[in-house]
Parts: structure tokens; C-alpha cells; sequence
């Protein structure tokens, strides 16, 4: 059954669904990969008959957001919890993120799925008069809940210490007494400004030359600490620049969204572990890829993940931070929540065009795993907003 989809001049196109589910081969179920470390950050399912406002606190579906963390599991890949997907910062207030992660951590033990949370300060919104102390306090309060669940933690940047800090001194006084304390060894991670634009200049400089050092500086001081780094530059060079400079035993997950499956292939000089928000849409296929390359068939592997590019590219496209509202959407088509919410109404971030053009690649790929209910919703969609077909 043709549908009409909008382009972004106004005008429609004809374009002609998938009718069948496309044939998988067996993804060795929920067993653990042999060759990298891979972790998909996880969206949140919002409670649609909640009574809420934008800025109110987050309403959740504690029973369908569980649901699809197990589904993240079955397949074998790890689950990044309160992270960036899940809106840290776009509506998830941190009480219900500390709900998050402790329902998650407990999924997680009874699954025997692996799992870290994101350690941040977002129950803190920095003033002129905020501290170094009170930013401390608010990463420590967040390390003990992460750490309390039995989680790895992922120390995530922060905004109230990118408003605070007067330079990088401030930075390594900060994550170093974060670091000394942890229990176990965590994930550092840095979020570039196209994501949050409150993290620019984040490690003391908009140089990224600079802050480059000054990161590597915070992990030489404490390689026992730190598993290892996620970087979300969007610029592929810089990530393989920075790996190949690593501790020995320390980690990089690429958060590369625009060029991942070359830094998770790597090359001879070393590779990428993943940590990416683009595998929540991507998981099944995404494990699929990574099992081939466990075999060490790069190009099999790359022949898999290379045709996903253009839709995560699409779904990160700039203002790069609303990139939440297409992993949600294409959950609700693939049947994994029975309607299109989102926490503080985030729903609305993107254009029809911008749907329609997901929903198209997304259908390309055969990410449905029932092509008929993703028409069907698509179709509703399209209906809401004025589209007759």
C-alpha cells in the first residue's frame, strides 16, 4: 500500500513500504561479543496518560522502558542507562533518572545484562554564586546512587561545572576527586557542544587541541580509575587521534554517531569499543554486525553497519541534541511502545519531513519487525497532520 510522504517544500511523494519483515540470520541470542565491548544508550518510555507539563517532573512507563532494556539484552549488548538518550537534561528530572537507574540496575542483575549509568549534576542548575564544592557534592551524591545499584558509572559532563570553572585546574580538582573515590573504575564522558551547547569550552578551552590535553591529563593521573572514554565529537580523526594517546588498558567507546562503523572496525594501530545512542534503533542489526566482526569479518561487518550511516546521520542531523525524538520515534513504529511521547513533550522537536524521511530509511533497512504496523502508524501520523492519502 503506497504512502504519501512530505518533502520539506510542502510537496508529497509516493513511496512504497517494505511488505514483509526482512529475513535475519540467528545473532547468537543474548551471548556476550568476543571482540568489542558495546553498549546502546537507552531511550525512556513516557507515561502518556500522565497528567504533566513541560517542565513538571517526568512521567514514566516504568513497565515498557524496562521492557525494552531486556530486548537490548536479549540481543547481547550492554544498556548506557540515564544517559543523553534517555533526556538527561530534555525533560528527565534526576529524582526519576535515580528511579531509572536503580529499576534498570535491578533489571539488569535478574537478566544478567550488563549495565552503567550516567554519574552527572543535573539536580544542580549553577548561579553565579555555585561552587566547586556544591558541583562536587552533586556528582557525588549521583556516583553513590549509581554505585549503591551495583552499576558501572559513566562520570558524564556537566554544565554547572562548565559554568563554574574558571579553567582547567578547576576540571582536574573536580574528576580527580571523583576518581579517587570510585569504587570501581568508570567511563569518562565528553559531550561536545553540538549535543549540549552549555558544554562549550568544556576541559577549560574551546580549543579542542587543549582540552584534549587536559582530559588525557585527568586520565594519566588515574589510569586505575578509568575503564575507559566516550567521546561524542562527531569527528571521526580526532577520535582516532585521541584512542591511539590512551593508557595502556584504557578504553575508547566511540559515541561517534556519524561515523561509527569505521572507528568500531578500527585499523592496524587499534579500534573503538561503541557506546552509541544510534544502537537503540539499531539493536538487532547492530548485534548481528558486531558477531560477524567477532568472527574477524571487517568486511562482512562493515557491510552491515555501513548502509545505517545515512539514517543515523539523519537523525543527528543539527540541532544535534533533538536527535532523542527520532529514537523514540522509530520505537513507537517498531512496535516496542504503543504511542509517540515523549518526557517533556519532546515529541514536537522535529518537522513531518524529518519523520517521513526517517520512517523511509528506517523501512529501507528493515529495522520493522512488523512492516504492516509501522505503515499503519506512519499512516496515522501522517493522518494528524493533515496528510490524506
Amino acid at each position: 500500500m503506497t504512502l504519501h510522504l512530505p518533502n520539506p517544500d510542502g510537496t508529497l511523494r509516493a513511496y512504497e513500504p517494505r511488505s514483509a519483515p526482512p529475513v535475519v540470520p540467528g545473532t547468537g541470542g543474548g551471548s556476550a561479543f568476543t571482540s568489542r565491548t558495546v553498549f546502546s544508550a537507552a531511550h525512556v518510555v513516557a507515561d502518556p496518560f500522565a497528567d504533566t507539563t513541560p517542565d513538571g517532573p517526568a512521567a514514566v512507563d516504568w513497565d515498557a522502558t524496562l521492557a525494552f532494556r531486556r530486548h537490548l539484552w536479549s540481543h547481547g549488548l550492554g544498556v548506557a542507562e540515564a544517559m543523553d538518550t534517555a533526556q538527561r537534561g530534555m525533560g528527565l528530572d534526576w529524582p526519576t533518572a535515580a528511579e531509572l537507574i536503580r529499576r534498570s540496575a535491578a533489571e539488569a542483575k535478574q537478566a544478567g545484562g550488563r549495565i552503567a549509568c550516567g554519574v552527572g549534576t543535573d539536580q544542580l542548575t549553577a548561579t553565579a554564586t555555585t561552587t566547586l564544592a556544591e558541583v562536587r557534592t552533586a556528582y557525588e551524591e549521583q556516583l553513590a546512587v549509581v554505585e549503591e545499584s551495583g552499576a558501572q558509572a559513566i562520570l558524564m559532563a556537566s554544565r554547572a561545572l562548565a559554568a563554574t570553572a574558571k579553567g582547567t585546574d578547576d576540571y582536574l580538582d573536580v574528576y580527580g576527586h571523583l576518581l579517587r573515590q570510585a569504587t570501581e573504575p568508570v567511563i569518562l564522558h565528553w559531550l561536545g557542544p553540538m549535543f549540549d551547547p552549555a558544554l562549550e569550552g568544556y576541559w577549560g578551552s574551546s580549543d579542542l587541541d587543549a582540552a584534549t590535553d587536559t582530559f588525557l591529563e585527568v586520565i594519566a593521573a588515574h589510569p586505575d580509575k578509568v575503564d575507559g572514554i566516550k567521546v561524542s565529537l562527531l569527528d571521526a580523526r580526532r577520535e582516532v587521534d585521541l584512542r591511539r594517546r590512551l593508557p595502556q588498558g584504557v578504553r575508547c567507546y566511540t559515541g561517534d554517531d556519524f561515523n561509527y562503523p569505521e572507528l568500531i572496525a578500527g585499523d592496524d594501530q587499534g579500534f573503538s569499543h561503541a557506546l552509541l545512542g544510534i544502537f537503540d534503533p539499531l539493536g538487532p542489526l547492530a548485534a548481528q554486525a558486531v558477531r560477524v566482526l567477532d568472527t574477524g569479518d571487517t568486511e562482512g561487518f562493515r557491510a552491515l553497519l555501513d548502509p545505517t550511516v545515512a539514517l543515523s546521520r539523519h537523525l543527528f542531523q543539527a540541532p544535534t541534541r533533538y536527535y532523542k525524538t527520532g529514537v523514540v520515534f522509530l520505537a513507537w513504529l517498531s512496535g516496542h511502545q504503543s504511542h509517540f511521547t515523549m518526557v517533556g513533550g519532546l515529541q514536537s522537536a522535529r518537522s513531518l519531513p524529518h519523520f517521513a524521511r526517517a520512517y523511509e530509511l528506517a523501512d529501507g533497512l528493515g529495522l520493522f519487525p512488523d512492516p504492516k504496523l509501522a505503515q499503519e502508524r506512519m499512516r496515522n501520523l501522517l493522518s494528524l497532520y493533515g496528510v490524506n492519502q
